[in-house]
């Protein structure tokens, strides 16, 4: 029997890291679809941001209480599944509580920290439940997160009380057994939340009991491993992403746009025209901004899938704020939606020249993007250091300098710098002429 448990645990781990490797790869292929961006520069700086961002959470601090909570749910799914470790090796090895005699009283004190944590990330989950659900505030019930979006966040809280409440269970059980002196179940001393809950299952059987901890035992681990492979479909992916995502983050200061190098030029040689060089008749037609995915950076996918829909981006966003359209929480959604429909496109049909859709237009529409004042507020709330801006500066560029899409006022604007090398409708030999009449 032990043998045949050991071979289904086997298969059983051995599907579930396939298949996570398999949906991963693809969202790293997806990521890839965007354009090439060297952000390899100043490790130092990046490994600091990794530290602060993304294990220490810097951000999240800026409303404590909120952060602790969300600290609490983040240590505990990353220290108790260390506790999964053992669960592996005794699936393997078919042995059962294996760092029990390495660690003797040391094994207690891990195990008793764990628990602390259990019941912390079982507290937590729920308030995150009620200021969801039943407080539902502002920005956990915008129309941005309707249907899926809602629903995922409420199954993995409820996942995660589920697997905390198997793994403290499992524990009662084992030590309800201890106290019965069955053979298979070592002395491990008394936990500080299953000790007290060990108490509710004295009554039971020593076959009914080690029926429960079996099941929890399994229950526990496959739940873990569905979760590994839910990871791809839900915006807790950003629980992997928010490292690489905060390590290759861009250095630049927040508002520092990105000069179009051609745009560039065309303005020096209208002030300076001596430097024009001479047109070249094999140059290829130069294309601005992003219409696609494909257009922008990876980086950029990068953003869109560690977004964790917190939407903390949009409550800061006054474009939001006073009833636009424009969310950028959904910019986030809907580049990564396109992203992963693309992707899946091109891996069944084999098609790279696209699937006759687009980001802008068919994803995001002219009146969003023209309703963001580019002020940043939503890059400096994300505590993942996203950057909608960056999508949303690319996309008016495509819509502006490819589509020559813009309002009329807009378009006036860029006559006069045009013509005059200003907004206003002045000539430059005129310019200096409040000057003249004020001495005179």
């Amino acid at each position: 029997m032990q043998y045949i448990q050991q071979a289904a645990f086997l298969l059983l781990a051995g599907f579930s890291i396939w298949l996570f490797a398999k949906n991963i790869g693809q969202i790293r292929r997806n990521i890839f679809l965007g354009k090439k961006e060297n952000l390899n520069d100043n490790p130092g700086l990046r490994w600091k941001n990794l530290l602060l961002l993304a294990f220490g959470q810097k951000k999240m601090f800026r409303n404590p209480l909120v952060a602790i909570m969300h600290f609490i749910i983040y240590a505990g799914f990353i220290i108790i599944n260390i506790e999964v470790l053992e669960i592996v090796l005794d699936g393997i090895l078919g042995t059962h509580r294996l760092f029990l005699s390495p660690l003797g009283s040391f094994y207690q004190f891990i195990i008793n920290f764990f628990e602390w944590l259990a019941v912390g990330v079982i507290a937590v989950c729920v308030i995150f439940l009620a200021r969801r659900n039943i407080l539902k505030l502002k920005r956990f019930i915008s129309k941005d997160l309707n249907g899926w979006p809602r629903s995922d966040a409420n199954y993995i809280l409820i996942t995660e009380i589920i697997l905390m409440s198997l793994f403290l269970t499992m524990n009662a059980t084992d030590r309800a057994l201890q106290l019965q002196g069955n053979e298979h179940y070592h002395e491990t001393g008394s936990f500080v939340f299953s000790g007290m809950m060990a108490g509710w299952f004295q009554n039971m059987s020593a076959s009914q009991l080690v029926m429960l901890e079996r099941s929890c035992w399994w229950l526990h681990i496959a739940g873990i491993f569905a979760f590994l492979n839910y990871l791809p479909y839900s915006k807790h992916l950003h629980i992997i992403l928010a490292f690489p995502n905060a390590y290759y983050a861009r250095l630049a200061p927040n508002g520092e746009m990105e000069n179009m190098e051609n745009v560039q030029n065309e303005v020096k040689y209208m002030m300076q025209p001596e430097l024009a060089p001479a047109p070249d008749p094999n140059a290829q037609p130069m294309k601005f901004g992003a219409k696609d995915v494909t257009d922008l950076s990876w980086k950029s996918l990068l953003d869109a899938y560690s977004c964790t829909e917190c939407g903390r981006c949009s409550a800061a966003c006054p474009a939001t704020q006073t009833g636009k359209l424009l969310s950028p929480r959904k910019i986030m959604m809907d580049t990564r939606d396109r992203a992963t429909e693309l992707g899946k496109n091109i891996r069944i049909n084999g098609k790279t020249d696209g699937d006759g859709k687009t980001l802008l237009n068919d994803y995001i529409t002219v009146e969003e993007l023209r309703a963001c004042t580019t002020c940043n507020a939503c890059v400096q709330e994300c505590p993942v250091s996203i950057s909608p801006l960056n999508i949303i500066l690319e996309l008016r560029r495509s819509l502006i300098m490819e589509d020559s899409n813009a309002p009329q006022e807009w378009n006036a604007m860029f006559s006069n710098i045009e013509n005059n090398f200003a907004p206003w409708k002045l000539s430059p030999d005129d310019r200096d002429k409040w000057a003249v009449e004020m001495e005179s």
